[in-house]
C-alpha cells in the first residue's frame, strides 16, 4: 500500500531511496542527477535520503558515486556522501533485485529513510517489462505500513492505444494506479503550468476563451536541430509518437479543458481527459486533408549546411519515417464547436519554439479605411513556453501622428524580467512531485488511451500510404503541404515567430 501523498506548503521531499534504472544512460546523465543536485541546493532533499542507481553496465560503487557528485553539485550537500550505491545486472536477472533489495533495506537501517522507495524508469521501452516484474518478484512494489512504493515511467508508454494497454496490464499486475507516475517532462515547465494560471487565476480572459471570440487555435512545437545521434529510435518512432502524442496533446488539453472544480490532481485530470474524448476522430478518408506528415532534406546556407535525416547516423537510406507532423482538430463540445485547431512539429525548422496562439475574430465592422489600416493582423493571445518564456497579446492601436493610422502592437509579459525567483527545471519539479506522492502533473492511464486514440488512425493511414514522404528543406518551416492544410480556409501559420 501507498501512503497518503504528503503535500504541504514547504514542499519539500520526505524520507525516501530513489532507485534509478538506466542509471548508466544518458537521461540520467543529462537531467536526473542534475535535478537530484538542484533539490539538495534548494534544500528540498531531507538528510535522510538516499540514490541508487541501477544498470546492466559494470561500474563500482565509487565511480557511480564519483560521477554523480563529481559536476553536478552533490559535493556541495555533504548529507548525500555516502548515501549513493549502484547495483549493476541483467534487468531479467532475479539476483538483480535480490541484491537491491538487501541495499535498499541496508539503506533505511543507515540513513533513516523509512522504507520509501521511488522506483524511475529511465530505461528503454523495452525494458519496462522485466523490470517491472522483477520489482515484483523480490516484494519490492509493496511497501510496509506507513511508507510508500512508486513507479515513475518514462515516455513512450507504448507505441499505439493496443501497446499501451498490454503495457498497462503489465504495469498494473504489480503497482496499483496510485503507485503509478507516467512523465511527461513538458508538464513540469513553469510555463506550461502557466497556461492554467493564466486562465483560472484572471477573470479577463474567461469570457472570451470560446468559440464566440477565438477564430482559431496553433500550438507550435519546433525545434532547429535534427535527429543527432538518436537516428536509431527515431526510426521507429516518428514526430507523431515523439511529440504530437504526448507534448502537443497535453499542451492543447490544457489550454482548452474547461475549469476544474478544484485544483488536485483528480480535477485537474478528470477535465483534461474529458476534452481529449471530444476531440473528433478522423476517419480514413478524410486524413488526407487533416493531417501532414513531411521529412527534412539537406539545406540551410553555404556556410551552415545541414543534412537531411536520411543521411543522419542510424536512419534508414529509404526511411519514410516522418520528421514533421501538421494536424487540424476539432473539438466537440459546447465551448469549441466549429474553432479549427492546427498543431504542429518538426525538427530542422528555423527557429526553436514552443507556443500556444490564440488568434481572435476581426472585428464585424471596421470604420476605418482600409488605406489607413497598417500592417494591421487579428488580434492574438501568444503563450510562449520556450524560450522567452511569457505572454504577449497582439491588438490594433493607432501609429504616432498627424494621421490616423492602426498597426498591430503588442503588450508583453516576460517571465525573466518579472519575476526574481528562478524557475525550477521540469524534472526537478517533477522528481520532487514524485516523491510527495503528488500525481496533478502526471498522466493518468486514461489520458493515454484517449492520447493513443486520436493519433492512432492517422499512423495506421501513413503506414500503409506507400507514396513518397513529401519532404522540406532543413531551415525551412515544413513541407508545402502544411501551407495548403492551414490555408484552405485562409489562414496562415504564425512564421514570424520571435523574441517577445
Amino acid at each position: 500500500m501507498d501512503n497518503a501523498p504528503q503535500i504541504t506548503s514547504e514542499r519539500n521531499a520526505p524520507p525516501a531511496t530513489l532507485v534509478i534504472f538506466g542509471a548508466s544512460g544518458d537521461l540520467t546523465r543529462r537531467k536526473l542527477i542534475p535535478a537530484v543536485a538542484s533539490l539538495a541546493r534548494h534544500r528540498r532533499l531531507p538528510r535522510e535520503f538516499a540514490l541508487v542507481g541501477v544498470a546492466r553496465t559494470a561500474m563500482s560503487e565509487e565511480q557511480f558515486a564519483g560521477s554523480a557528485l563529481s559536476g553536478n553539485g552533490l559535493r556541495d550537500y555533504p548529507q548525500l556522501e555516502g548515501g549513493i550505491r549502484y547495483v549493476s545486472g541483467g534487468y531479467d536477472d532475479p539476483d538483480t533485485y535480490k541484491r537491491l533489495a538487501e541495499t535498499l533495506d541496508q539503506l533505511d537501517a543507515e540513513r533513516g529513510t523509512a522504507g520509501n522507495r521511488l522506483f524511475y524508469l529511465s530505461t528503454p521501452a523495452e525494458a519496462f517489462e522485466p523490470v517491472i516484474n522483477g520489482l515484483a518478484g523480490a516484494g519490492l512494489n509493496r511497501a510496509r505500513e506507513g511508507s510508500f512504493a512508486r513507479l515513475v515511467i518514462e515516455k513512450p508508454y507504448g507505441r499505439d492505444l493496443a501497446t499501451a494497454r498490454e503495457l498497462d496490464a503489465i504495469v498494473h499486475s504489480s503497482f496499483d494506479e496510485p503507485q503509478v507516475f507516467r512523465i511527461d517532462h513538458y508538464l513540469g515547465k513553469d510555463t506550461v503550468q502557466n497556461v492554467i494560471a493564466l486562465r483560472f487565476a484572471n477573470s479577463i480572459f474567461q469570457p472570451i476563451w470560446d468559440r464566440s471570440w477565438v477564430d482559431h487555435v496553433q500550438i507550435t512545437v519546433a525545434e532547429t536541430l535534427g535527429v543527432g545521434t538518436r537516428g536509431g529510435f527515431y526510426e521507429s518512432a516518428g514526430a507523431m509518437r515523439d511529440i504530437v502524442q504526448n507534448h502537443v496533446l497535453q499542451v492543447l488539453a490544457l489550454s482548452l479543458m474547461e475549469p476544474p472544480a478544484s485544483f488536485d490532481a483528480e480535477g485537474l485530470r478528470n477535465e483534461k481527459v474529458k476534452l481529449l474524448q471530444a476531440i473528433r476522430l478522423p476517419t480514413d478518408r478524410d486524413i488526407a486533408d487533416l493531417a501532414v506528415r513531411g521529412q527534412y532534406t539537406r539545406g540551410g546556407t553555404r556556410d551552415d549546411l545541414m543534412a537531411g535525416y536520411r543521411d543522419e547516423p542510424g536512419v534508414d537510406p529509404l526511411s519514410r519515417t516522418e520528421t514533421y507532423a501538421a494536424m487540424r482538430l476539432n473539438v466537440d463540445n459546447w465551448r469549441w464547436a466549429g474553432v479549427p485547431f492546427y498543431v504542429r512539429t518538426g525538427k530542422r525548422l528555423p527557429a526553436r519554439v514552443t507556443e500556444v496562439a490564440l488568434q481572435f475574430q476581426r472585428p464585424p465592422h471596421l470604420p476605418i479605411p482600409t488605406d489607413q489600416l497598417t500592417e494591421l493582423d487579428a488580434d492574438a493571445l501568444i503563450l510562449r513556453i520556450q524560450p522567452n518564456e511569457g505572454i504577449s497579446l497582439r491588438f490594433g492601436a493607432k501609429v504616432p501622428g498627424h494621421s490616423f493610422r492602426v498597426r498591430t502592437a503588442s503588450m508583453d509579459f516576460s517571465y525573466d524580467k518579472t519575476f526574481r525567483e528562478e524557475s525550477p527545471e521540469a524534472y526537478e519539479r517533477l522528481l520532487l512531485d514524485a516523491l510527495l506522492g503528488d500525481p496533478t502533473l502526471f498522466i493518468r492511464t486514461d489520458e493515454v488511451e484517449q492520447c493513443w486514440r486520436i493519433v492512432d488512425p492517422i499512423i495506421d493511414h501513413w503506414a500503409k500510404d506507400r507514396s513518397p514522404i513529401p519532404t522540406y528543406e532543413a531551415a525551412s518551416w515544413g513541407p508545402t503541404d502544411a501551407e495548403r492544410l492551414i490555408g484552405r480556409s485562409g489562414r496562415r501559420w504564425r512564421n514570424d515567430v520571435g523574441d517577445f
